[in-house]
């Protein structure tokens, strides 16, 4: 039988005229990714790094956000050759590998994803949902095909590195995280400083110039549409558990005295 996907983000990317706009995954919740697949984002990241979601969350997340036409992607927590089988497994099509500093990097993350000759991904599509459980009669030959590889660049080192790694065969986009490449400047928790931002547009320049969508994640409005209008292709703008966060704190501003207020926001 033919596989029942929605596009990877490389084709949804390549099918678009402008960026594409997307939202972080973190509470592990099905019901709030659900919530957040009917938005009408153009994207969904489900983080594994930092959020609390195993691998059987995953899985769960992937099957309720399949109902929406919005293209879902895993982060995995590492680039790890058994991370990234089992979440490919799980029916991911699109990953994101964090904390890729080098081109040697980047090829791993690549191999770790890919069937041999390219790379030494286990087979086990007959036990998982990746290839409907050996229901679908190409998979092996085409798994290439159902997925994608985003590799993530987060420190000095690669944003010097971003055209090397961006230039991999099968790495098929690169996201900038300014949050910890802000760390390794020595700038811990400045994500918009000036020199960060700049660091970020080099990344971006390097990435454009071995012709590979870039991305970026920019929760503040105005640096957003700044990187959109300096190439990015796809960009995180906002997280479920903020965006819960921030709506409660706005209920709790509407409704209580400001002294109130205050005692609960020092907590």
């Amino acid at each position: 039988m033919p596989l029942p996907l929605t596009p990877t983000l490389r084709d949804h990317i390549a099918a678009s005229d402008r960026a594409l706009f997307g939202g972080w995954i973190c509470s592990g919740s099905p019901v709030v990714a659900e919530i957040m697949a009917g938005s009408g984002l153009d994207w969904l990241m489900i983080d594994m790094e930092h959020g609390a979601v195993s691998l059987e969350t995953v899985q769960v997340l992937l099957q309720v956000t399949a109902g929406y036409p919005i293209t879902t992607i895993v982060r995995v927590p590492a680039n790890d050759a058994v991370w990234i089988k089992q979440v490919l497994d799980l029916g991911a099509q699109t990953i994101m590998v964090p904390m890729v500093s080098t081109a040697a990097q980047a090829a791993e993350a690549v191999a770790h994803a890919s069937y041999p000759p390219r790379g030494h991904r286990g087979v086990g599509n007959a036990l998982a949902r990746s290839g409907r459980w050996n229901r679908v009669d190409d998979y092996l030959a085409n798994a290439a095909e159902y997925t994608s590889v985003i590799v993530q660049i987060e420190t000095a080192e690669g944003v010097e590195n971003a055209e090397a790694i961006a230039a991999v065969p099968g790495v098929d986009g690169v996201f900038v995280g300014p949050s910890d490449l802000a760390a390794s400047m020595g700038l811990i928790g400045q994500q918009t400083h000036p020199d960060v931002v700049a660091a970020v547009e080099r990344a971006f320049a390097g990435v454009q110039e071995a012709g590979v969508p870039v991305g970026v994640n920019a929760f503040v409005e105005s640096t957003a549409k700044g990187y959109a209008a300096a190439g990015a292709d796809f960009l995180l703008v906002g997280a479920d558990v903020g965006l819960v966060a921030r709506g409660a704190e706005n209920l709790a501003r509407t409704y209580l005295p400001a002294s109130d207020d205050t005692t609960r926001a020092s907590y």
